[in-house]
């Protein structure tokens, strides 16, 4: 591949999703363009590249953007964040929002819809203890492909089996054909959206808990630190964000720091001043 065309598709992608691909890094792009070059009867990454500096070729940057930032997902990925949700958040909210006040969670970067159909089902577990009380998840992406599969809520025998327990499988899953299908009163819990990242959040709201996992390390540092200060922002003063395993708002930002005791969770910095400071 010509170093103009990897540099016309990499200066593509990390201003239209925030995505830092690097030379060594060229095996993702002729793996996860295959198909789209095959499509456009395109012969190699070097004709793309061309017709991607043309005017008119919006669309066709659209689909490389979302063939390089379709991530893997699966239902309660590294169930510590979700148990903590679960057992410490939803518990919190209830005792300390007014009964009118909706409870908001916010599924960044959703991709197929696995992760906001988790906080779905514990909300729905915890539907005893949170009464008549409203609870809004929205899921975004940028990807307008995985968000018709998040909405469809239908996944093969082998993305219900990575990390859904069979109970909540049998409870809250209908068999259609070869796929499971999500039932219909959980998939009216979620609300998915086409947003990107790098966009003014403002128009989605605030909300009490947000979960950005595994985004953050595609991304080089100025865009972490942006994209953390916008999910700031959106954060409720005493909400918490949850982050990927791999993932720190150290040296990135000083408006989260990492809550105490907890790996992954996060608050925002004035909240913690506010705690330590007597009244």
């Amino acid at each position: 591949m010509k170093p103009a065309s990897f540099d016309t598709i990499a200066a593509l992608l990390k201003r239209q999703s925030g995505l830092v691909i690097g030379r060594d890094k060229l095996y993702l792009l002729e793996t996860r363009l295959g198909t789209l070059l095959k499509r456009e009867n395109l012969p190699d990454l070097n004709a793309l590249a061309d017709l991607l500096g043309r005017p008119g070729s919006d669309h066709l940057a659209r689909e490389v953007v979302e063939s390089m930032t379709t991530n893997e997902s699966f239902f309660f990925r590294d169930d510590k964040p979700f148990n903590h949700f679960r057992s410490q958040v939803i518990p919190k909210l209830i005792a300390t929002r007014p009964a009118t006040a909706p409870i908001r969670v916010w599924s960044a970067a959703a991709s197929s819809g696995q992760e906001a159909y988790s906080v779905a089902m514990i909300v729905s577990e915890c539907r005893p203890a949170l009464g008549s009380r409203r609870v809004e998840i929205l899921g975004t992406d940028i990807a307008r492909e995985q968000l018709a599969r998040a909405r469809a809520g239908s996944y093969s025998q082998f993305e219900v089996q990575r990390g859904l327990p069979v109970q909540m499988l049998l409870k809250y899953f209908k068999k259609e054909n070869q796929q499971w299908r999500i039932s219909e009163p959980l998939r009216n819990l979620v609300e998915f959206r086409e947003w990107n990242l790098l966009a003014d959040p403002k128009p989605l709201g605030q909300f009490d808990v947000i979960f950005c996992r595994n985004v953050l390390i595609y991304f080089d540092q100025p865009t972490k630190s942006r994209v953390l200060d916008v999910l700031a922002r959106q954060l409720a003063p005493d909400g918490c964000l949850y982050l990927g395993g791999a993932e720190t708002v150290l040296g990135l930002t000083e408006k989260l720091v990492p809550m105490e005791k907890e790996r992954g969770v996060y608050v925002r910095a004035d909240q913690v001043l506010r705690e330590r400071i007597p009244a």
